[in-house]
């Protein structure tokens, strides 16, 4: 998981950065000029949990509220995950256990959260109250799956009007308990009341996607695990998902990615996602080591090293991979900018939540091919779309 500036509190576009040069590693041979760039707030670390869609989306609002003049503010990934595991709780058990119940979670998640309980500040509601600095959620994953498969068996014969309020002490034990008043910037807020604060509206947001076994320019709830609340996505064609995606980020809007990133191609190390038409150029070793599938193996390879021909991706090659578990969701990332490379190629910038423990900054750039690919969705303002698409998906621009 930016840029030209439209108003210069919020974007800001310098024509002497456009002549430097920037790499995808100390040394690297990508060499990469800035074409748009969009102002973001700092890169973050999920550490060990699977909730890169909270802080992906939450990057991609704090994007949206410097775009909209709304200044810099750091929200609560974690208050949005408490909330959310709410409601993966109650569906999993009105679905007896047949649905999905884990840590992963959509990007329809935000609007889902902020509708009914708001946001919150990180600095209100950090999340760490089981005495560590840095979030590690195997014991509560853990703890809040045997709840819930306790509850579905229904032992009784009925369920008790205490399993809700006990799974959400379980949550508050490990997340910590929501205040119902804060301080912020000298201001008295409740979750609710800040959310209208800060005046961002849920339906002006929308979900994009492009596989062919649904109608384009219909709706579809994308068939992946994560998606628990059975959210929809706007399914268009694939270059039009590309073009989307170039044209957003040169108009000064920014959008969140969920993708693959199990492909050996993708190393946020090398800071670069890609695919080579000759991927034994690339060696991965290892498995899991950070945690997110297979994206924390090490892979090196002359693949990162300079630009490489890459395999032209097409709609059939695109949908056999996701008919087939190739591709899977992974992993949501914020895309804030575009770069060229030496050789005209254009790139995404992705501002990952790894922590920046790479040569880029916790930044990485993902190639086109590799976005067309092993992109599930893309999140947006509709704004941001062109128009004649938004008229094809009858979507009503403000």
């Amino acid at each position: 998981m930016k840029f030209i500036a439209f108003s210069l509190s919020l974007f800001v576009f310098i024509s002497s950065q456009a002549q430097d040069t920037l790499r995808n590693k100390k040394n690297g041979g990508y060499l990469f000029k800035v074409l748009a760039n969009s102002e973001a707030t700092s890169v973050q670390n999920q550490n060990r949990t699977s909730t890169c869609w909270s802080y992906s989306s939450l990057s991609f609002f704090e994007s949206e509220l410097i775009r909209m003049g709304k200044g810099q503010h750091n929200l609560s990934e974690m208050f949005v995950v408490r909330n959310a595991y709410i409601g993966k709780a109650d569906m999993y058990v009105r679905m007896n256990g047949l649905h999905n119940f884990g840590p992963g979670g959509a990007f329809h998640d935000l609007p889902w959260v902020i509708r009914r309980y708001g946001v919150m500040p990180e600095s209100v509601y950090k999340g760490l109250n089981y005495g560590t600095d840095k979030h590690n959620h195997a014991e509560l994953d853990a703890v809040l799956k045997g709840i819930v498969d306790a509850v579905k068996t229904n032992p009784q014969g009925k369920l008790t009007s205490s399993w809700k309020s006990a799974f959400a002490g379980a949550v508050d034990a490990y997340l910590g308990v929501v205040p119902k008043t804060f301080m912020y910037e000298n201001k008295e807020y409740t979750p609710l009341s800040f959310s209208k604060h800060l005046g961002l509206n849920m339906d002006d947001y929308v979900s994009l996607t492009s596989f062919t076994h649904h109608p384009y320019y219909s709706q579809f709830a994308l068939e992946v695990q994560d998606n628990w609340a059975m959210m929809q996505s706007y399914n268009i064609t694939l270059d039009e998902l590309e073009n989307v995606a170039v044209t957003a980020l040169t108009k000064g809007y920014t959008w969140a990615w969920a993708a693959d990133v199990s492909e050996k191609g993708f190393s946020f190390k090398n800071g670069v996602a890609i695919v080579p038409v000759h991927d034994s150029l690339i060696t991965q070793s290892g498995k899991d080591s950070k945690g997110f599938n297979d994206a924390g193996a090490k892979r090196t390879g002359s693949a990162f090293d300079k630009p490489m021909d890459e395999i032209v991706i097409t709609d059939s090659i695109r949908q056999v991979a996701f008919d087939n578990y190739l591709t899977t969701d992974d992993h949501g990332m914020h895309a804030t900018g575009l770069v060229v490379d030496q050789n005209g190629k254009k790139y995404f910038k992705i501002k990952n939540s790894w922590g920046t423990d790479n040569d880029c900054g916790g930044y990485l750039y993902c190639s086109p091919s590799y976005f067309r690919y092993k992109t599930l969705n893309i999140f947006i303002h509709k704004n941001a779309l062109p128009k004649e698409l938004a008229k094809k998906l009858n979507i009503i621009q403000n």
